[in-house]
């Protein structure tokens, strides 16, 4: 069974660090693109990054650009997303997803997470 499965989640300060991980079990992630999405109480689902399969090429949503970097580990079948300088308008639940295109549009994603909260506040 394909599954991916988001952890590192959790309450942090205003202007701390986080760092999600993202592991699949029942394939392998390296032929893949993988992306981090995240959904905020009321809003819709955004695009926050995406890694591709080599990790050559990576793409970031404006409002992460400069505090957040994702990887991947192929050999250990995770993704990371470090996630610095965190705000309170990061407060979300952060989902991974694995497809085939290099887009932050989620419809393009055929597997996903069930996601990981993320709480900024002081």
């Amino acid at each position: 069974q394909l599954q991916l499965v988001e952890s590192g989640g959790g309450l942090v300060q205003p202007g701390g660090s986080l760092r999600l991980s993202c592991a699949a079990s029942g394939f392998t992630l390296d032929n893949y693109v993988i992306g981090w999405f995240r959904q905020a109480p009321g809003k819709e689902r955004e695009g926050v990054s995406y890694i591709s399969s080599s990790g050559s090429r990576t793409n970031y949503a404006r409002s992460v650009k400069g505090r957040f970097t994702i990887s991947r580990d192929n050999d250990k079948n995770t993704v990371y997303l470090q996630m610095n300088s965190l705000k309170p308008e990061d407060t979300a639940i952060y989902y991974c997803a694995a497809g085939r295109l290099y887009t932050l549009m989620s419809d393009a994603y055929n597997y996903w997470g069930r996601g990981t909260q993320v709480t900024v506040s002081s």
